[in-house]
């Protein structure tokens, strides 16, 4: 019989189970609700609701139950049970009978599903911080083997100055730096402990929540009884953190599959993360790539979904909650393959530097040097910037670069402009000018390079 089956005189539809029944996603939670248990168990012996034989029995079933959660031997697919929550209960009256009847003494599955969640949620954190640093780490990695490359920058994917190579894997660093504190924020507020709650109202049984917050390893309870059973903003929070971070994977991918392609020519990616066509043999795909990039849509759904979803609930509990799992449950695993492919993509990339310099030598992206140069002549910026324009278009007209234009066709454009002029149109002379906190010069980015290094072991 369903957990609150006393009132029903007939069981369920084979269809309402079908839209009711969340065991086959919650069993993730297995291992969380039965740790949930073994505490609430104690503080129900504490508070003279359990003798200490009866908890002892319930805490020995409940180890053993637990161990095979973590095993992996629980034989989830032939119960006829609804939940999690149902499936460890059957279990401890099939083995302990009436015994097994008084765990659920004082609590709600409202509160119950509530700390499962919080626990599991807050397990996944900790992976997938671990994930994050994984990125990061390669993206080190990627720098330091290629500290001397210079590669075009781009804006609106129009060659606009020369950075290094280095410069554009720790612009990346940065953005998943961002995605550990949120994951840090995000586990700050979610770890409090709901547990105790009930349904919506608390429980009638002096059980010491201070106590179970703590042995749950939740920094306190959570403080109002309505608020604890109905708030899902730490679904949303891992969600949002997740979106965010997906985005940050997938601006990644494009700059990577641009790269990559035929046309910019700066990098190859290791066969282990590409694949081929099954038509034209010469093809390689960065297919890892571009699912990187795709599955974004997914997780993003899953934060618009449970949005939605909660919107327009009133307080307390609503059975549309059940909704926040399976979205959850997909997104973390979905986020975890992403970072875990990042990290072996970036390994497995071979920089084309002679490529990447002849691409960041072309398409003017010398003129702002020029411009910066007049400056010097003490010309006006605004004066300087029109002047280079005008030798960008005519050395267009000549069809070579601004370097190699001859001293009196530049001087026939501006009379300031001397034989001193050409170091300053070099390649490496205008990215080392970017010479200061967060620019692009070697001096800056090797600097940066080694502070992250050194950071690194600290992000743990």
């Amino acid at each position: 019989m369903a957990l609150w089956g006393g009132r029903f005189t007939s069981g369920s539809s084979s269809m309402f189970k079908q839209v009711n029944d969340s065991l086959p996603f919650d069993q993730v939670m297995a291992s969380q609700d039965i740790h949930g248990s073994i505490i609430w168990s104690r503080a129900l012996n504490k508070a003279g609701v359990l003798t200490d034989d009866e908890q002892a029995q319930l805490e020995s079933v409940l180890s053993s139950l637990k161990q095979q959660a973590e095993d992996g031997t629980l034989d989830f697919a032939s119960s006829a049970e609804e939940d999690i929550h149902s499936f460890v209960e059957a279990a401890l009256i099939e083995q302990l009978g009436d015994i097994g009847r008084k765990l659920h003494t004082g609590r709600s599955r409202n509160d119950q599903v509530a700390t499962d969640f919080r626990l599991w949620v807050r397990e996944h954190i900790e992976s997938l911080r671990e994930d994050i640093i994984g990125v990061i780490r390669s993206l080190l990695s990627a720098a330091s083997r290629h500290q001397e490359a210079i590669i075009p920058g781009y804006t609106h994917l129009q060659r606009a100055q020369p950075i290094h190579f280095a410069h554009w894997c720790l612009a990346y660093v940065e953005m998943f730096k961002r995605d550990l504190s949120r994951l840090d924020d995000a586990k700050k507020r979610l770890n409090q402990c709901p547990l105790g709650s009930g349904a919506l109202a608390g429980t009638t049984y002096p059980v010491d929540r201070d106590a179970i917050a703590e042995a749950l390893g939740f920094t306190s309870p959570c403080l109002n009884s309505l608020d604890a059973v109905s708030d899902r903003d730490f679904v949303l929070e891992l969600l949002f953190t997740a979106s965010t971070s997906m985005m940050h994977l997938s601006r990644l991918a494009e700059d990577m599959i641009f790269y990559n392609s035929g046309e910019a020519g700066f990098l190859q990616l290791g066969d282990s993360v590409t694949s081929g066509s099954s038509l034209m043999p010469q093809k390689k795909n960065p297919d890892a790539l571009e699912l990187m990039r795709g599955k974004c849509g997914r997780v993003f759904g899953a934060l618009q979904g449970l949005l939605v979803t909660m919107k327009g609930l009133p307080l307390a509990y609503n059975k549309d909650m059940q909704e926040d799992k399976e979205g959850a449950i997909d997104t973390v695993n979905q986020w975890h393959i992403c970072l875990c492919i990042a990290s072996e993509v970036l390994d497995s990339l071979q920089l084309n530097e002679a490529r990447c310099r002849e691409a960041a030598t072309q398409g003017y992206a010398n003129a702002t040097e020029l411009a910066d140069y007049l400056v010097g002549k003490g010309i006006p910026f605004r004066t300087g910037h029109d002047i280079s324009g005008q030798v960008v278009v005519y050395a267009l007209e000549k069809g070579c670069a601004i370097e190699d234009l001859p001293l009196e066709d530049l001087q026939s454009i501006c009379d300031k402009i001397e034989d001193d002029v050409y170091p300053v149109l070099q390649l490496e002379f205008g990215v080392n000018q970017r010479n200061i906190l967060g620019g692009t010069s070697k001096e800056t980015v090797t600097k940066a390079l080694y502070q992250e290094l050194e950071a690194l072991d600290k992000l743990g």
